[in-house]
């Protein structure tokens, strides 16, 4: 699948998430999304990513902006990941990469010389009419959820 552009439309996903529900991104029109892709539950920088959004959620609620966690970890996963770690927000499971591939985030890594595919840490801002307005990719966690808020401010609606 080719890479979202943006100032497209955002690739349209639906999904099964914590809180016993499923997602899709037409469920959030007239708001701005954040979707990010994180590569395990449960690992330090994926954790403190998630408590980094989890901190800043209220000024993105002011933002008109909903956030959105998503790996390919199971739902069961997902939702201890989000009680040990007070998320208030949901997780998104991908266990087929079905949204992934959408957004094109999983890549050949490389650990320890062994190479595989996993999800690259990436995350997506789409504004109120479903546009892809913004990306990050090789996301590094430090200062990341700040940025993402800072352009969530900048859009309106």
């Amino acid at each position: 699948m080719p890479t979202p552009k943006i100032n497209n439309k955002a690739p349209i996903f639906k999904g099964e998430c914590t809180g016993n529900k499923n997602v899709s991104l037409s469920d959030f029109k007239g708001k701005n999304v954040v979707l990010y892709f994180y590569p395990k539950d449960s690992t330090p920088g994926c954790t403190t990513e998630g408590q980094d959004f989890r901190d800043l959620k209220a000024q993105f609620t002011r933002a008109n902006t909903v956030i959105f966690g998503l790996s390919r970890e199971s739902i069961k996963s997902h939702e201890k990941f989000k009680k040990n770690e007070k998320f208030n927000f949901e997780l998104i499971s991908d266990p087929d990469e079905k949204i992934c591939k959408q957004y094109d985030v999983i890549k050949e890594k490389s650990m320890y010389g062994k190479k595989y595919m996993g999800i690259e840490r990436s995350t997506f801002l789409i504004d109120s009419k479903g546009k892809l307005v913004n990306e990050w990719r090789k996301v590094k966690v430090t200062g990341h959820a700040k940025e993402v808020l800072e352009a969530a401010k900048l859009l309106k609606g």
